[in-house]
């Protein structure tokens, strides 16, 4: 059977995205505030779907080590407010300039910049929010926001922005596709997977194998997302293609041909399904959920 006609995983990931959904709507209710706008705001972006790949890799992070599914959805949620205010601030005229996010209009299309702007910057206090609220002890909670601070901050998301918006016309390498595409993407991909970890009190072990199999994944995921933005239709992937193309950026499709594109997801998804072995008490979703996502279409 072919890794994406797996019913009874593509059941599973089917299922627990949908109850981080409807957790993440739960943090998100809108009363009769004055401040109304702000919070709709949040909550459209917050809700307008996407792969959930983040929060679904930190609940299964946390299963994966014995812990429940519903001690790690709010940190969960957490980590997804963390990367909606990105992608929020990533479409603004300044940085990315994209008319379209998840197959809807983006946040500063629909709200208008200063709205969007403010929308990401109360995610991010949001998702700090969530965690301290969370009810795990005062050890656990420093370690969980330490790794989403550092992973959401100049070592991380915003550095890797910094570089790819400094990319702009200029060549780059193989290796600074990668410091950025790993600062971008995989650190926030990978600070999920150890939240679950820590959610669930697992080993500083198991957190390292965590972390060595989300940084695998995101390289991978970001490889293929190349690939999808110079094969895909815009309406299959709900945003804009050819954006880097016509912004003259180098991608790893334009720099390494789509044979040794194909060959890095592969290599990349192999390790990261290596990270796990004998380090988890039910590691099975997350094997597959790794070749899920290499073989994606959108």
């Amino acid at each position: 059977m072919k890794i994406r006609e797996n019913k009874e995983m593509l059941r599973e990931l089917k299922s627990c995205s949908a109850a981080v959904s409807k957790r993440l709507s739960d943090h998100m209710a809108i009363g009769r505030e004055s401040y109304a706008k702000l919070l709709e705001a949040m909550r459209y972006s917050l809700l307008a779907g996407g792969k959930r790949i983040r929060p679904v890799m930190c609940v299964k992070f946390c299963e994966a080590v014995g812990g429940a599914f519903d001690a790690a959805i709010d940190v969960a949620c957490a980590v997804e407010m963390m990367h909606t205010y990105s992608l929020i601030h990533d479409d603004l005229p300044c940085m990315d300039d994209s008319d379209m996010r998840r197959g809807k209009p983006s946040n500063h299309s629909k709200f208008g910049e200063y709205t969007a702007l403010l929308a990401g910057d109360a995610l991010q206090a949001k998702a700090f929010e969530t965690i301290l609220r969370a009810g795990f002890p005062a050890a656990a909670v420093v370690e969980m926001a330490s790794v989403l601070a550092e992973a959401s901050g100049p070592h991380g998301i915003c550095g890797g922005q910094l570089l790819d918006l400094q990319a702009v016309s200029k060549s780059r390498t193989e290796g600074a596709l990668m410091e950025m595409d790993r600062m971008k993407t995989a650190v926030l991909i990978s600070a999920a997977a150890k939240i679950g970890v820590i959610a669930a009190g697992g080993a500083p072990g198991q957190v390292k194998a965590a972390e060595e199999y989300a940084l695998a994944i995101g390289l991978a995921f970001q490889v293929r997302d190349d690939l999808l933005d110079s094969t895909a239709e815009g309406e299959v992937l709900g945003k804009p293609t050819g954006m880097d193309s016509k912004a003259n950026k180098t991608t790893y499709a334009k720099l390494l041909g789509v044979d040794r594109c194909e060959e890095i997801i592969r290599k990349e998804t192999e390790k990261a399904i290596a990270a796990l072995e004998g380090k988890f008490w039910d590691d099975n979703f997350l094997k597959w959920f790794a070749s899920y996502l290499a073989e994606r279409k959108y």
